[in-house]
């Protein structure tokens, strides 16, 4: 016989009218908490019309507790009540430790078997939840839920410290940790420790150089999903972090920081070798290539190598021929801003750079790194010909002239 809601809520029950398969129980008058197993007699009216269809009378009385709200069943140990003896037992297992569901692919284990069922669909790729707004998929419901606040904008977890909002409450746990320094995750390979599980996922792609996320439109490839998020800004040239002092604009948070710093003059961050002070993180692993030499950004032209990623785009301009930057001035044109600012010091007579040795001003740093090598005796450019040193490039290419061309072209070939 099929048992509706509708067919008892109107009539008063007792529990062992209902004939529970979870066996005798004790009434706490008090608190009417199931905590024992002597027999008891609960009578409720409950005038409920859910019209939903339970198939077996135990599961209905399990029913009827969602629609009344009253929670029957006490945890001992943190005292958190919970509606059916099944949820205490599954709720157990969080002070027990136990997880009896493992998955047979990559052995990690569950404390609850739906819990089991949703990682499974981490392999088999599966996305069942659908955002009816933007389409999104999910292998969770309760993943589509979160993603709905995004459309909402609905941020209900609050921090207490600063008062910023967030849209889960894991958000809220993880950023709450930089209020107490907590890093509770450490990573096997190096022992680095780390915030969130989260984050400490995609630490250990540093090591796997696993890049899971790709862009649609130059197939370039990022370890974390909100790298690819701050990257698809270069395309769309969104830019949503604004400096109060001189309003421009940049794409992400961090930059904004880094950006501040020129005008506050901080350089918090210290290369260990030379104790040179740098303004960012990325400045300072851009700068300790200087003492190693590395040069991990190749030209696939004519294989000159770069220490820094933004040098390599500049020096591509010259295969091109590609010179988007005119002097107002003369109207000559460069292929970076940086040489256009230094060449508009030819106009103004600015000279911002000195010599710390004889005082004299150089329009340009690297003019000034070229002048220092008269008082250093540095000559690293060496004639292959005739093994003749100089201090620069350019005089070396003027001294080549001197030999013979087909000595210079043999020297080239060998």
């Amino acid at each position: 016989m099929l048992i509706t809601s509708t067919n008892i809520h109107s009539k008063h029950y007792t529990f062992s009218d209902m004939a529970l398969s979870f066996g005798n129980f004790d009434l706490d008058p008090d608190s009417q908490l199931m905590t024992g197993v002597t027999d008891f007699t609960y009578q409720e009216d409950l005038q409920l019309d859910c019209e939903k269809q339970i198939p077996l009378k135990h599961r209905l009385a399990r029913h009827m507790r969602t629609q009344n709200g009253k929670k029957y069943y006490e945890c001992e140990e943190c005292k958190k009540k919970l509606s059916s003896k099944f949820n205490l037992a599954v709720h157990m297992r969080i002070h027990s430790g136990e997880k009896p569901f493992e998955c047979e692919t990559c052995k990690i284990k569950f404390s609850r078997k739906s819990i089991l069922a949703s990682h499974m669909r981490t392999h088999t790729g599966e996305k069942p939840y659908e955002c009816e707004t933007c389409k999104s998929k999910f292998s969770r419901k309760s993943h589509v839920a979160v993603h709905m606040r995004i459309h909402s904008g609905e941020k209900p977890y609050e921090c207490e410290k600063c008062k910023k909002k967030f849209s889960t409450k894991s958000y809220l746990a993880s950023h709450m940790r930089t209020h107490t320094d907590e890093k509770p995750y450490e990573c096997d390979v190096c022992k680095k420790k780390l915030s969130s599980k989260s984050v400490l996922t995609g630490h250990m792609r540093t090591h796997t150089g696993e890049k899971p996320y790709e862009c649609e439109t130059c197939k370039s490839k990022f370890s974390r999903k909100s790298h690819l998020a701050v990257h698809m800004r270069i395309h769309s040239g969104e830019k949503l972090y604004e400096c109060e002092t001189c309003k421009k604009k940049f794409s992400t948070k961090s930059i904004l920081a880094s950006h501040m710093r020129t005008h506050t003059g901080e350089k918090p961050y210290e290369c260990d070798i030379c104790k040179k002070k740098l303004s960012s993180q990325f400045a300072l692993t851009d700068h300790r290539r200087t003492h190693t030499g590395e040069k991990p950004y190749g030209c696939e032209i004519c294989k000159m190598e770069f220490s820094i990623k933004s040098s390599l785009p500049k020096h591509m301009k010259t295969h091109n021929g590609e010179k988007p930057y005119e002097c107002e001035a003369c109207k000559k044109k460069f292929s970076t801003k940086s040489h256009l600012a230094v060449h508009m010091r030819f106009h103004s007579g600015e000279k911002p750079y000195e010599c710390a040795t004889c005082k004299k001003e150089f329009s340009s740093k690297s003019y000034l790194a070229l002048h220092m090598r008269i008082h250093s005796g540095e000559k690293p450019y060496e004639c292959e010909t005739c093994k003749k040193k100089f201090s620069s490039k350019s005089y070396l290419a003027r001294h080549m002239r001197t030999h013979d061309p087909m000595d210079v072209k043999q020297t080239l070939w060998m």
